[in-house]
């Protein structure tokens, strides 16, 4: 065994640790946002709610009051679940945004467990970068834990950039975690060599920004799917239904569902240019490697279906009739084919793209 091999073997070794202690830390923080939820007090939507219904969540009865030579029946107060379009009188979050300090604490715990956790998977992903003396995007694991880094990375800069979106880091460590006990199980490969069509500049190009978009539109998803939940738990308030214990609970602390909307909106919208560029980048790339530039290759085909989705979700959402719970949904569809064009492609069909190494 040569100096330079044992070297590598090692750097691939200090990759995996990194990665196992990068689950380590993110299961800590999962607790800790578990504590924040449970702890942090309800957003301004929530406390409205709990004040205009009884605690058993029961319609607040109308109220008769006598009046001069008769009496009248006054209606229930209404239950103002919505915030109307440009306030910013409902604060986003779990409701430790400005409200309980021992909310707040855990949730500062947890962010500060994300942002540790995030360090160190991006050196695990740096050494495994420089043990195989490539770039990290060769097969499925290594896209795996880069794709699960950027992901947190958008999620830790939005924050940086003072977006309230604390709501977002329980469901992104729980995916996250999902994902890195997928890439260390069954995705797992061991350092290599890539073939000799990935041997090109327009892999740092193409692939870099497959993933950032992958990622940003992961963001996009869990907006979206929050947003039907929320949807549906306020359309019941509204109408005097009597949610769940635990659907109250976990509802109350979310943002309102028009935030929730707007975000699912903007980060959809602005990643999808990017997206459009990735193809168009991953066409020259073929044009290079194979001398064609588009042949309806599966991962061509799927990323092309993802392409038209995302359009068609884009347009709904300026469509009136199409806005709210429809385009939600075709968000979520194109969120679906981008999956499909990842973990279905590469593992169930064959064709030019076929690097899944499993």
């Amino acid at each position: 065994m040569t100096l330079a091999t044992a070297t590598n073997e090692h750097l691939a070794n200090i990759s995996n640790t990194l990665i196992y202690s990068a689950m380590a830390v993110y299961t800590l923080a999962f607790f800790a946002y578990i504590a924040e939820w449970l702890f942090g007090s309800r957003s301004k939507v929530g406390r409205t709610a709990a004040a205009l219904t009884h605690k058993t969540g029961a319609k607040t009865p109308a109220v008769t009051v006598k009046s001069a030579g008769g009496t009248a029946v006054l209606d229930r107060p209404q239950v103002v679940t919505r915030s109307a379009p440009g306030a910013r009188d409902v604060p986003d979050g779990p409701g430790a945004h400005g409200g309980d300090e021992q909310g707040d604490l855990y949730g500062r715990i947890a962010v500060s467990l994300t942002v540790l956790a995030f360090a160190v998977e991006a050196a695990g992903v740096v050494a495994r970068a420089l043990s195989v003396q490539r770039a990290p995007w060769g097969n499925m694991y290594e896209f795996n834990i880069t794709f699960s880094t950027v992901a947190v990375g958008v999620y830790l800069a939005l924050l940086a950039l003072k977006k309230n979106i604390r709501w977002l880091g329980l469901p992104l460590v729980t995916t996250v975690l999902l994902d890195l006990g997928l890439a260390v199980t069954v995705l797992y490969t061991a350092s290599d060599q890539l073939v000799p069509a990935l041997h090109s500049y327009w892999l740092y190009i193409h692939v870099s920004t497959a993933i950032l978009c992958g990622a940003v539109f992961y963001v996009g998803a869990v907006g979206a799917l929050l947003y039907l939940f929320k949807d549906s738990y306020e359309n019941k308030l509204a109408t005097g239904g009597q949610p769940g214990r635990f659907a109250t609970s976990v509802m109350e602390r979310l943002p309102a569902s028009a935030s929730l909307d707007k975000f699912s909106y903007r980060v959809n919208a602005a990643v999808f240019p990017l997206w459009t560029f990735t193809i168009i980048a991953g066409a020259i790339w073929a044009g290079d490697a194979w001398g064609r530039y588009w042949g309806w290759d599966p991962k061509e085909t799927w990323a092309f279906i993802t392409w038209v989705a995302y359009a068609c979700y884009l347009h709904a959402r300026a469509t009136a009739g199409w806005k709210g719970r429809k385009a939600a949904y075709i968000a979520l569809i194109a969120f679906a084919c981008w999956l499909f064009n990842y973990y279905g492609v590469n593992i169930f069909v064959s064709g030019k793209h076929s690097y899944a190494g499993v």
